[in-house]
């Protein structure tokens, strides 16, 4: 039985949720900081993947650090769109508390591993 990966699955799902919303603030015509949005939100995810094949501790490390970044820079945009009145506050209370959770998760990770 294959082992559950939680980050995996919270910033795959993460991603999902913030194409769904830069496709939302796209028809409200707001196309630069939900490209931002986009980018920063969807690279967890793939960091996260990259992080799985790392080539060392080291590495692993470094992929996370990336993915920490860009959950962090996340949470700048959304509060942004949300204080810019991009985002409403169901909007906001929706997805500011999974980019959260991934800041913590992460955070956990990382220091985790560099204390093994």
């Amino acid at each position: 039985m294959e082992k559950k990966n939680v980050i995996k699955e919270k910033s795959f799902s993460f991603a999902i949720e913030v194409v769904s919303l830069y496709k939302v603030l796209v028809e409200r015509k707001e196309f630069v900081l939900s490209k931002q949005l986009l980018r920063s939100g969807t690279s967890i995810g793939a960091n996260v993947r990259e992080a799985e094949h790392a080539q060392s501790k080291a590495d692993f490390i470094n992929k996370l650090s990336i993915s920490l970044k860009e959950a962090n820079e996340t949470e700048y945009w959304i509060d942004l769109l949300f204080e810019t009145k991009y985002l409403n506050q169901a909007e906001f209370e929706n997805i500011k508390p999974k980019a959260v959770e991934l800041l913590k998760l992460l955070t956990s990770i990382i220091n985790t591993s560099k204390t093994k």
